[in-house]
């Protein structure tokens, strides 16, 4: 078993304790006051048990206290992911997405995500999906690439020619309209059209003349009394 780390001889138990007190940082005040209880001549025991660690936790409190005093106790923010790719790549990606893609190289007229990842890949050996890529290409200080043109309401000069040509286009549309539009009705006579003659009427005409007895060769009905 390796033996306990002494701590440095410039400070007190009375100094942690103080630092403790002043201190914004809630961990680092409870680390001050476990290694206040060693300068007291207290346990390693017992400084794991005032900062609610085990005892391997308490030997790394005691190694950056003895590198940096007090300020070696506080939370230090993690060092995060390290980059996929270094600076030569990223300025090598630079120059490859300013001076565009050659077509008979490349394949392409127009860089896409995708296809600037295939070629991270092809020339660094480096996996980088499109989102990741996106996001340094961004930080690289390029615009977000796209795979769709742009819309003509981003360019003013374009959004005003549609803006004619549209116009133009419901002239013709109403002069269309205006022209054609007796088609979905019925004509009228002219003068030269001879009127219309009456039609016979279908089936046996009712003689007048007969009266109430109806055709001779015609069934009478009689009224029930």
């Amino acid at each position: 078993m390796s033996s306990a780390v002494r701590l440095r001889e410039d400070f007190t138990a009375d100094d942690l304790r103080r630092h403790a007190k002043v201190s914004r940082d809630a961990g680092q005040s409870r680390r001050l006051l476990a290694l206040a209880e060693i300068y007291d001549g207290g346990s390693r025991t017992d400084a794991a048990r005032i900062g609610a660690v085990g005892l391997q936790t308490v030997r790394d409190w005691v190694l950056a206290f003895n590198a940096d005093g007090p300020a070696g106790l506080i939370d230090r923010k993690a060092p995060g992911q390290k980059p996929k790719l270094d600076a030569a790549q990223c300025q090598a990606l630079m120059q490859i997405v300013a001076s565009g893609p050659d077509p008979d190289r490349h394949g392409v007229v127009r860089w896409r995500l995708k296809d600037l990842a295939a070629w991270v890949y092809a020339s660094f050996g480096v996996s980088l999906d499109e989102s990741t890529l996106g996001r340094l290409i961004n930080r690289l200080g390029f615009r977000k690439l796209s795979v769709r043109p742009r819309h003509h309401e981003q360019d003013p000069a374009a959004l005003t020619a549609f803006k004619k040509t549209s116009h133009h286009r419901d002239g013709d549309l109403r002069g269309a309209t205006s022209r054609n539009g007796h088609r979905g009705l019925v004509a009228r006579r002219s003068a030269r059209r001879p009127e219309e003659q009456p039609t016979a009427t279908m089936g046996t005409p009712w003689d007048t003349t007969l009266g109430t007895q109806g055709p001779a060769h015609g069934l009478r009905l009689h009224p029930s009394s």
